[in-house]
């Protein structure tokens, strides 16, 4: 027999996680006050610039890559495929003067709203592409999410 998983519950679960990895930790699997926006609001332009090492990424290439990955996944998600993603582009820009550091954090809010609204005006998730999307976004971001947060420890020494 298949069981069936409740989409409200889904839906429910999915928008607890990405609050928690977008907007604000509320100590469901980060530490309060650790979300990316809670986290990036705390950086300059100059520290978000820094790379841990000469030939590693910075901040903002992590955010800059992020935003990337969103827009992608979320054409995905509606069955468009870009034929040719520049994944290695996507990590190009790693240092950023304050005004653009302030734009891309007031991008990556704007996209995660856009997210959001999408994800919402799916009235069924029994999609491959939807349900991977989804979960792809929240996996990935949490990941770079980490990522964030270790060089975080390094550039604040």
């Amino acid at each position: 027999m298949t069981q069936q998983i409740n989409e409200e519950l889904f839906k429910k679960s999915i928008f607890v996680l990405l609050k928690e990895t977008f907007d604000k930790g509320d100590g469901i699997y980060l530490d309060q006050g650790t979300s990316l926006e809670e986290t990036l609001a705390l950086l300059s332009a100059a520290e978000a610039s820094r790379p841990i090492r000469e030939s590693g990424t910075s901040i903002a290439s992590h955010v800059y890559h992020l935003l990337f990955y969103v827009r992608i996944l979320n054409d995905y998600m509606d069955g468009k495929w870009h034929e040719k993603v520049d994944w290695p582009g996507s990590w190009a820009r790693k240092i950023v003067s304050e005004n653009e550091w302030d734009a891309l954090r007031k991008q990556l809010k704007n996209d995660y709203d856009a997210l959001l609204k999408h994800l919402e005006s799916f009235t069924d998730w029994n999609d491959e592409r939807r349900l991977g999307g989804a979960l792809g976004i929240l996996a990935h971001s949490a990941y770079h999410l980490g990522a964030i947060r270790q060089i975080l420890r390094v550039i604040k020494k």
